[in-house]
């Protein structure tokens, strides 16, 4: 029932994050938390997204900047094992907020910035970022759509940006797993449940890469930036207890 459950949930949750640039850890994770505990998330989630986001990454394997790829591996290298270590070490609840306030000042830019604001993003960039995303995503999980607005200001649209960013994701979460595996954080129970999301978006990508095709590229990036917006929003209610006048 359980296995039946997340499989659903997941179908749901890879059809959505397809269409609006990636989100499904934040339908995924309160529900592998609720059902399994708490310290089933990391591995369950890890392993469930780099069997998604790898299937992804053929489906548009096309569409993939690989220039891109290469600037962002070794960055997401090192960053995921220094924040998969953190993670054992110490608690990081701040980070969370931190990242929800970052989310909604994108979106703020926006929606009232001019094309004067919107910052350009040059390939070297990713090298840092994904520095620090990686950490960040080994601390807390997931960082969200965080790199979401970096990929559109770099000028990835619809395919190419699902297409970079699920092969840039299935090589981070690839190193998170075996980040994990010397850490003792895996088991067979863990693996299985993980591989039950992972093939629940075998139909649910098949099925938004149909979706997307009918999409323009504003209706995209509307729905990215909605997303964005949404993540922000979560992340600071679930952090609401650090905010002293909350």
């Amino acid at each position: 029932m359980i296995s039946l459950l997340i499989f659903v949930t997941s179908f749901v949750a890879w059809f959505l994050s397809m269409l609006a640039g990636g989100g499904s850890p934040f339908i995924l994770i309160p529900l592998v938390s609720l059902l399994l505990g708490a310290q089933a998330v990391a591995p369950i989630i890890t392993t469930g997204l780099l069997i998604g986001n790898a299937q992804r990454g053929l489906f548009f394997w096309s569409d993939i900047d690989w220039q891109v790829t290469r600037w962002y591996l070794p960055g997401a290298l090192v960053g995921a094992v220094i924040g998969c270590y953190g993670l054992t070490q110490i608690h990081v609840e701040g980070l969370q907020l931190l990242l929800g306030a970052g989310l909604l000042l994108m979106v703020a830019n926006y929606l009232v910035g001019s094309q004067n604001t919107q910052f350009t993003v040059k390939t070297w960039y990713f090298l840092p970022l994904a520095f620090l995303n990686a950490i960040g995503s080994g601390l807390i999980g997931s960082t969200g759509p965080v790199m979401n607005p970096v990929y559109l200001n770099y000028g990835l649209e619809k395919e190419a940006m699902v297409a970079t960013k699920a092969m840039n994701k299935a090589a981070l979460h690839l190193i998170k797993l075996m980040a994990y595996g010397v850490l003792g954080s895996l088991n067979g129970e863990y693996l299985a449940y993980g591989l039950v999301i992972g093939l629940a978006a075998i139909p649910a990508n098949w099925l938004g890469k149909q979706v997307l095709a009918q999409m323009s590229a504003q209706q995209f990036r509307q729905v990215v930036f909605t997303f964005v917006a949404i993540s922000g929003v979560v992340m600071i209610w679930q952090q609401r207890s650090l905010l002293a006048f909350w």
